[in-house]
Formats: C-alpha cells, sequence, structure tokens
C-alpha cells in the first residue's frame, strides 16, 4: 500500500455546537455547526490551510448555510460515508489540502464526529499522529464509512555497521564526568548487533542537563569517540534559522541516503513529487538510477523539481526532531521551500509553481551561470544587454547569468583579464533579464495560487530584507524572482543582525555554508552555520553520517531532540520498496510511524 495514493484521517473528535436542547432533536448542520467544525481541534481558522474543505455528512441541512463560511468551502454529502470517500477524491484531485469531514447526529444526535483528513504522505511528513488511511477501495457500501486501516509496520534496519548518534548530558561537570564513565564500559563491551539497540541519549528518562557532549560512530569506534567528545556547557542555546540552497547545489544522487532509510524524509520527498504526476515518477527514477537517467541533473527539468522535493524533505526531517526553527531564508528556488515553511504557500500549489518555472524556462533560449570571484561593482563593465548580476552571495562571490554566446564572451573577458570564474551547472539563464517573457507567462499562473503572508520571519534574497505581506501574498513578486538578482549577503546581514543564530543550510552541498562563513559575525563567533549534507557527492553511508553530525551540533548547540526520531536514521528501513522505487513506481514511505 503507496501512502502517496491514500488519505490519512490524523485526528477525529466528537463536538457539540452548542447547549443541549431540551429535547434529542437532531443537530442541524447549521454555520453555527460548521464554525464549531472549523474550531474542533483548537486552531484558529487563520491557521487552516488556505485550501481547507468543510465537508457535511448530514441529510439536514440548514437552508441558509451557503457554499462558504468563514472563507472555507462547504459542501454537502448525504452520509458521513460519503463525505469520507469525497474527501479522499478532493483531496487527491488538488481541490484541497485538508478536509474537515463532520458526521452529523454521530455518535449521537446531539453531536457532531469531525475527522481532519489530509494525503496520507503529507501526514506523515508533517509529523501528525496518522490514526489510519482511508481504504475507498474497500468492497462496501458506498453510503458507509471506508475502513480504516492501520499501515502496516516495517522490520527494522538495524544495522550495526551504520553510523549512529550517542548523546548525553550532566546537571553539572561533575555529573556530566560521572554519566559519561558509566557509558563507556557500555560501548566497550557490548555486542556489535546489539549497538543500534541502545539509548540515544543517556540518563534515560530524565530532562537533559546543560553540560552535554556528543558522537557519532560506527560500533567498533564507539567508545573511542565518546572518550574524545569534548563537553559543551549549553546554559544559553542559538536559535535556529534554516537556509535552502537553490540550482547550482545540485549533483547526481544528493541526498539519495536518506531515501529509504529515514521514514520523514522519504514521505516528504514522495508526498512532494506526488503533486508532479507522473513527472514526479520520472524525476525519483533519474534521481535514484542516475546511470540510466533519461534527463541530466543539471536541466531545469530535473534540478529544479528535485531540489525543491529534497530541501522540503530535509527541512520536514529536521521538524521531525523537536527543532523548531525561528526564520526561514531560501536562496533562488530555494525561496519556495523556505515560502512553503513559513506558510505563504501550500505544498501542492508550491510544486505548481516550481512546475510552472520550469515549463516557461525551457521554452527559454538556453543560457547558464557563471560564479566569479570579484565584487559586485568591479564586474559591472562586463555586463551587457544579454548578460546580467543574478546573485550577490559575498562581498567577493557573485554570480552572473545570461544566455550562452554573450556569457561566454563574458567569461572569456574576465579570465582574460586573471579574474576566478567558475561555470555554475544550469542550462537556464535564470536571474537574467533573458527570463523575462517567462516572468511574464508565469504570472498568470500565479494568480490562481492562494498566497499568504508568512506566519514565520521569511527572509527574501530578492529584497534582502524580511518578506514583506505584501511581497508574500503578490504573484508579480514570485514572478520577478526567475529575473531579479538573489541579494543573498544583504539577508544574510539583516538576518545575522538580529541575533546570534545557528544557520542549518537545509540542502545538497555546502554552498551557502561557504557563503556564511565568510560573514563577519560568524568569524567573530556571533553566530554560528552547520551544512546538513556532505560538501561533494558521497556514498549513501556519508549522507547519513552528515546529518548525523548536524544533530549532534543541534544538541551540543542547547536544542533537545526527539530521540525516537534521531534513532530511525540508524533503526528504520524500507529496503522491500527498492524494487518499486527502482522501476519508477512509488515506494511505501513511513510505515513505522503510522500508529
Amino acid at each position: 500500500m503507496s501512502l502517496t495514493s491514500h488519505s490519512a484521517v490524523v485526528r477525529r473528535l466528537i463536538v457539540s455546537p452548542g447547549p443541549a436542547p431540551q429535547e434529542q432533536t437532531p443537530v442541524v448542520a447549521s454555520a453555527t455547526a460548521v464554525s464549531a467544525v472549523l474550531r474542533a481541534f483548537g486552531r484558529s481558522p487563520e491557521d487552516l490551510p488556505a485550501r481547507t474543505v468543510v465537508l457535511i455528512g448530514s441529510s439536514a441541512v440548514d437552508p441558509g448555510l451557503g457554499a462558504e463560511h468563514e472563507g472555507f468551502t462547504v459542501r454537502r454529502a448525504a452520509t458521513a460515508g460519503l463525505a469520507l470517500r469525497r474527501a479522499h477524491h478532493e483531496l487527491h484531485e488538488g481541490t484541497a489540502d485538508l478536509v474537515l469531514v463532520a458526521g452529523f447526529g454521530e455518535p449521537d444526535a446531539q453531536t457532531i464526529t469531525v475527522y481532519a483528513v489530509k494525503r496520507a504522505a503529507e501526514a506523515v511528513a508533517d509529523g501528525d499522529a496518522v490514526l489510519g488511511v482511508l481504504d475507498v477501495t474497500a468492497p462496501h457500501s458506498p453510503q458507509d464509512a471506508p475502513p480504516l486501516r492501520p499501515a502496516r509496520q516495517h522490520p527494522r534496519g538495524t544495522d550495526p555497521d551504520r553510523h549512529r548518534l550517542i548523546l548525553w548530558s550532566g546537571r553539572t561537570a561533575d555529573d556530566e564526568v560521572r554519566v559519561r564513565a558509566e557509558l563507556l564500559p557500555m560501548l566497550g563491551g557490548i555486542h556489535r548487533e546489539a549497538y543500534p539497540a541502545l539509548p540515544t541519549a543517556v540518563p534515560c528518562g530524565t530532562p537533559p542537563g546543560p553540560i552535554r557532549g556528543a558522537a557519532v560512530a560506527v560500533s567498533t569506534l564507539a567508545a573511542r569517540a565518546v572518550h574524545q567528545a569534548r563537553a559543551v556547557d549549553v546554559s544559553r542555546s542559538r536559535p535556529v534559522v534554516l537556509l535552502f540552497p537553490g540550482q547550482g547545489s545540485q549533483h547526481v544522487g544528493m541526498a539519495a541516503g536518506l531515501y529509504r532509510r529515514e521514514p520523514v524524509f522519504t514521505a516528504a520527498v514522495d508526498a512532494a513529487l506526488a503533486h508532479m504526476g507522473e513527472e514526479g515518477s520520472r524525476v525519483r527514477a533519474d534521481w535514484l538510477n542516475p546511470r540510466s537517467a533519461a534527463i541530466g541533473i543539471d536541466d531545469v527539468r530535473r534540478a529544479q523539481p528535485l531540489l525543491f522535493a529534497i530541501d522540503y524533505a530535509l527541512g520536514r526531517m529536521i521538524l521531525s526532531w523537536g527543532v523548531r526553527p525561528t526564520a526561514f531564508l531560501g536562496h533562488s528556488a530555494g525561496e519556495l521551500v523556505a515560502a512553503t515553511f513559513a506558510g505563504v504557500v501550500s505544498l501542492r500549489d508550491a510544486v505548481a509553481m516550481v512546475q510552472a518555472r520550469v515549463r516557461e524556462a525551457v521554452k527559454i533560449p538556453a543560457g547558464g551561470m557563471l560564479a566569479v570571484a570579484a565584487s559586485e561593482e568591479r564586474l559591472r563593465p562586463y555586463l551587457t544587454d544579454g548578460v546580467g548580476i543574478a546573485a550577490v552571495n559575498a562581498n567577493q562571490q557573485v554570480m552572473l547569468a545570461g544566455s550562452d554566446q554573450p556569457l561566454g564572451e563574458v567569461a572569456d573577458r574576465l579570465r582574460a583579464d586573471g579574474l576566478t570564474v567558475v561555470t555554475v551547472p544550469a542550462t537556464s539563464p535564470f536571474h537574467s533579464p533573458a527570463m523575462a517573457p517567462a516572468s511574464d507567462a508565469i504570472e498568470v499562473d500565479y494568480r490562481d495560487i492562494p498566497l499568504r503572508e508568512p506566519k514565520l520571519p521569511l527572509y527574501s534574497g530578492y529584497t534582502g530584507t524580511l518578506m514583506s505581506p505584501e511581497a508574500a501574498r503578490s504573484p508579480r513578486f514570485w514572478a520577478d524572482q526567475i529575473t531579479d538578482t538573489v541579494h543573498f549577503r544583504n539577508a544574510l546581514d539583516e538576518l545575522l543582525a538580529a541575533d546570534d543564530v545557528l544557520l542549518i543550510e537545509t540542502g545538497p552541498r555546502q554552498t551557502l555554508t561557504a557563503f556564511a562563513r565568510r560573514h563577519r559575525s560568524v568569524r567573530l563567533g556571533a553566530g554560528a552555520v552547520c551544512p546538513l549534507l556532505p560538501a561533494r557527492p558521497g556514498t549513501q553511508e556519508a549522507d547519513r553520517q552528515s546529518v548525523l553530525n548536524t544533530a549532534a551540533r543541534l544538541w551540543t548547540e542547547g536544542h533537545d531532540l526527539d530521540p525516537n526520531a534521531i534513532a530511525r536514521l540508524w533503526t528504520w528501513s524500507d529496503d522491500d520498496a527498492s524494487t518499486a522505487a527502482g522501476s519508477g513506481m512509488p515506494p511505501i514511505p513511513a510505515k513505522a510511524l503510522v500508529a
């Protein structure tokens, strides 16, 4: 059973729309009752997704109830069973991101049973407690509610030769020494097969103390790694900000070591790719089987959709650990990922925006991008009508973009004058005037997408500052991103001026990490930066080891982590999906998380 083709019930609650009347007459689907449904789970309607639909399962409906209530679509079905079946259809047709199904008169005449229903893979990626998935194919009467099937648990993949994380802490320095002294004999004498089953954090069952240590190691090196680790006082933790890279950071096999080895990452990738339809299956196949890929990774048709899915999935994985970022900053296409996490746009709509960019970009004559070790002012004399400044990333790190011929001519002039020039892996001239026709075309598509102001601080590389509500809600602002210069340096300046933060680069390579390390605040130790993935393509185990190192850094920065979520990196696997994934069929993700 693939979660990408199912809907999941994540919450179920019995509510009463108001004081019980003297007579036990059935509750009527009225405006008051629908308001109660919208607030059933303790959330303000403003916090619900823009594409939330209320589906009423009742034969008794107030004639005054319209097709919209408090800004949300209201639909009707004769029974709760029909409403649940229609919810599944709405979710997978893309007309809703959340459906609140209200079974009026259930379980008694004066109450309403409210079901919160989401796409199953998204529910797992979002960290929802999934009650079960709706089996709409089961042989039951259409009037009946479809069975709620628990997804089967998957065997644990406890490979003793995988890297794992060991965390420990103490209330004082002496207490940390004591805890470590008790941990070392355990690691030295344990059989390697039992190594993955050791607790993630010790001591167990008590809140972590402010003196902390962490080690990432395989079983044979665990005792030595713990012995050599440095204890850190984390009395004051720095807030976390996620950085999302864009095109140019992609590489063959990026983050593939996490797929089918970390359930939230797997579910989030599948959720994003599922919104791309058949193209999503082709993107996945080319990613997991690069030797037989139909389209190269640097082609915009692969780079941008896959980068979006991976950046998004990595961010979801970090949130599943219990980390709560205080702000987001994306570079170029990464700004759409950041906007998704900040609540500006839903996952489905963000994917539609990426697809619109790709669809129009391939109509533009081929071009590319150059990274030049020089200042913006130094490069201005080299610009032509067909070549513009694509990004200002650091004081001496600027990118140029344009169509192939004029960009090649500029590159020759720069090299002849002794400047260091590196070709960025890209086949389209993003952030140059050549993209203007594509920008005008995608603005038309973006007008149909619900855009909201950010719920969390979102720094924009296009304004170089916090994104305003007006910009976030503007289709023109988002359309202009493929032509306008990315002012990453300015955005980073403002972000680091606001607070001492820990920046986590949430994507492949370490391009943004390199830019941030050059920043004065980071060089002085006021802020810090940590990459999530390796700087270069490597083994799948290197992906997992790098992620674990980041988790260790978060712990020693004072952030409390969910030990069960972290442990999935070395205790969870979905190996029996490898055949399906290799053939381009959707795998079976995240079963271990489904209750």
